[in-house]
């Protein structure tokens, strides 16, 4: 008997010791140190950054892990309760694990394989796991990781309050879709902050810890129902609800808000510039900050120019022209012989080539701040951006030439030529109207409001390539002039960028803007690390003379021009001056409008020129990109606090600048002027084009 109980006493003894060694080896970091105090009392989750738009609305997040912090105060009672009961119910009781459910989950579960029994790792448990996952250990890796976790609940127990640890919890805990954290979950599947959370919404988002795919209530709306009333009973039953409420919770319908602005946010294209600027704002903080920052784990807020009502009507006049225009376009090759020529493509391949692109961008002229970008038609389908695109400008070049003509000190009544020539040099060609109209002159301003091709060429004629070219680059343009005539027809590239950022110099006295995005960044305290002052530009693209008299003549050709119909048709009520523009065969279609308060410009075309519309009721400027400002800006005017900003008078012209403009449009030529034309060749070299106007008496000698 004796030798039996020494025996038993052996075994029991091993049995008692081998747990025991295996926690100590443990907590003595065998099989990996465990957090000491410190780094628990410095964890900290990582956090995404919150993108605000102007008036402090969030449009979107940068994280490696979606989750917004929210402190304890911010989190409902009802929040709390609902997570008590359901996962740990006796949580204000323990100090990080529960006796009682580790031995029922032993003997239940372990021994009598009893799946009913539930789990037994408390929020403590469940938390230390989230904060630091678990090992892949080759031996004994459950019981590894659960010895660990055990141990890590006891360290965060003696280092944390009760509320301290449930806040942590929540904010840590994973929601499914890359959610993170009470608050991102939120915001995603009720469009609310977690204080504004119902009780029943709480239950849901509870629910879900269980498995947050299955109990996912877009994916999976009854498990998540059902689920969710399972919560809403535990609470019942631990006295958090009393009965008549819990069933009358149980019975309202699943209702849900879904929103998901990570990936569909209203200015998907905008994110990515923001992105950029502050990534070198960030990094540029560094010297003086001592620290480096990462955008997608710290917590900042981002305040950015956008002004989201003004973004929305983009993205509404988007949704309405853009699909309209693409179906006539589709109707046109599917009856024109341009799909004929398509007809051994397949058709996704087809349908990439024949779907149209645009972009829209809206900025302030006076500082530069983005208010709306609108990229493309669909950032997740076509993630290029067309803002950036560098396309054929057509006749939304032309302000540039003017501008270098009245810099160069001709006046808005100077008479241009109307009477076409042929350049032998560059393969017979000549200058065309629109119109097929010859003859007369007409002046600068009528010129420039009628977008006449010929009068312009004349005007390029006078002033010369190499004066266009320095007005091209002083005006921020990058793309390189080839020094050919059909420059002034338009052939020029640029981006929408680059004409917003030209055009604002009309607009705000003949200043040079820097287009910019971010207005302040804070961290995740609202310390502010740095903001942005708007400094005003010293930088002269042209004169503030200049500046005047090509805001009044481009006001001319909104109102009698090409860019009629948007005070016409449209009904846009503010005043703007601006220019249309159409490539050759339809390309692209240009709409560029300004006032001292907005510059605003948008470009609608094909991937490839080879796709147009064949005729300009719908390929022209007017017809394709002057809809998609005027809905816009149409929109923007329901918005009293937007109609401030946007409709700001252009400046009242001086009385000597009011007398430069009062001249007719058109005139015949008189006897003067048909003089001077017996003395010109209607076939001339380019390189001689811009002799043709010499004085009289020059021309007499020279013959």
């Amino acid at each position: 008997m004796k030798r039996g109980h020494k025996i038993t006493l052996t075994v029991a003894g091993i049995i008692i010791l081998i747990p025991v060694v295996f926690i100590l080896t443990v907590q003595a970091g065998f099989f990996g140190r465990l957090p000491g105090k410190r780094q628990l009392l410095n964890y900290k989750n990582a956090t995404a950054s919150v993108v605000l738009s102007a008036e402090g609305e969030m449009i979107g997040k940068f994280y490696s892990e979606n989750r917004t912090v929210i402190e304890y105060d911010g989190i409902p009672a009802h929040v709390t309760e609902a997570l008590v009961a359901t996962e740990d119910v006796r949580f204000h009781e323990h100090s990080g694990i529960d006796t009682r459910s580790l031995f029922r989950v032993i003997f239940k579960t372990i021994l009598f394989r009893d799946h009913s029994a539930g789990g037994g790792s408390t929020i403590t448990q469940q938390l230390a796991k989230n904060m630091y996952g678990r090992k892949d250990y080759a031996l004994l890796p459950l019981f590894l990781n659960k010895t660990r976790e055990a141990l890590l609940a006891r360290r965060i127990e003696k280092v944390s309050s009760k509320e301290e640890i449930l806040t942590l919890y929540l904010n840590t805990v994973s929601f499914g879709e890359n959610l993170y954290g009470i608050e991102a979950a939120s915001q995603r599947y009720f469009s609310k902050s977690t204080p504004e959370l119902k009780r029943e919404e709480a239950a849901v988002l509870i629910g879900m810890l269980k498995a947050n795919t299955l109990y996912n209530p877009r994916l999976h709306p009854d498990n998540a129902l059902r689920r969710r009333n399972v919560v809403l009973h535990q609470m019942e039953r631990y006295a958090y609800l009393d009965k008549r409420k819990a069933d009358s919770l149980c019975a309202l319908p699943l209702e849900l808000d879904y929103s998901k602005i990570d990936l569909a946010g209203p200015a998907d294209y905008f994110m990515v510039r923001v992105r950029n600027e502050a990534g070198r704002i960030l990094s540029d903080l560094t010297p003086f900050r001592g620290r480096e920052w990462d955008i997608e784990r710290e917590g900042l807020v981002i305040t950015t120019t956008l002004s989201l009502p003004l973004q929305q009507a983009a993205n509404e006049a988007f949704a309405v022209h853009m699909p309209r225009m693409q179906k006539r376009l589709d109707e046109q090759y599917g009856t024109s012989s341009g799909r004929r020529s398509l007809r051994d493509i397949p058709d996704s391949l087809r349908k990439m080539m024949t779907t149209l692109h645009a972009g829209l961008l809206a900025l302030d002229p006076s500082t530069g701040a983005v208010r709306a970008w609108v990229g493309g038609i669909d950032h997740r389908l076509q993630p290029y951006d067309q803002i950036l695109a560098r396309r054929q400008l057509a006749s939304v070049f032309k302000p540039v030439i003017f501008a270098a003509a009245l810099e160069d000190g001709m006046e808005p009544c100077r008479y241009l030529e109307n009477d076409s020539v042929t350049l032998s040099d560059f393969k017979d060609w000549s200058p065309e109207n629109y119109n097929h109209s010859f003859g007369g002159k007409y002046s600068l301003a009528g010129a420039l409001a009628q977008s006449m091709n010929i009068p312009t060429f004349s005007l390029f004629m006078l002033i010369g390539f190499d004066r266009v070219e320095e007005q091209w680059n002083k005006m921020g343009f990058s793309f390189p002039l080839d020094n050919t005539p059909a420059l002034a027809m338009g052939t020029a590239e640029a981006s929408i960028l680059e004409v917003a950022q030209g055009y604002a110099s009309f607009a705000n006295g003949g200043m040079a803007v820097k287009p910019h995005f971010v207005k302040s960044i804070a961290d995740s305290k609202g310390n502010i690390l740095w903001k942005n002052e708007f400094p005003q530009s010293d930088e002269k693209v042209i004169s503030e003379r200049s500046s005047l008299l090509m805001g009044a003549m481009l006001q001319k050709a909104i109102r009698e021009g090409t860019g009629a119909s948007i005070h016409s048709v449209y009904g846009v009520r503010i005043p703007l001056a601006g220019k249309t523009g159409t490539s050759q065969n339809y390309a692209d279609a240009w709409f560029a409008a300004f006032n001292p308060g907005l510059v605003i410009v948008s470009r609608v075309g094909a991937s490839t020129p080879a796709v147009h519309f064949n005729s300009g009721r719908y390929g022209s400027g007017s017809a394709l990109a002057l809809p998609l400002v005027a809905m816009t800006l149409k929109k923007a005017e329901r918005d009293p606090e937007l109609m401030r900003e946007i409709n700001v008078p252009f400046p009242e012209l001086p009385p000597e600048l009011e007398a430069a403009l009062l001249c007719p449009d058109f005139r015949e030529k008189t006897f003067f002027d048909r003089l001077i034309d017996l003395f010109d060749d209607d076939e001339i070299l380019y390189e001689e084009a811009g002799k043709r106007r010499r004085s009289i008496l020059e021309r007499i000698f020279r013959r």
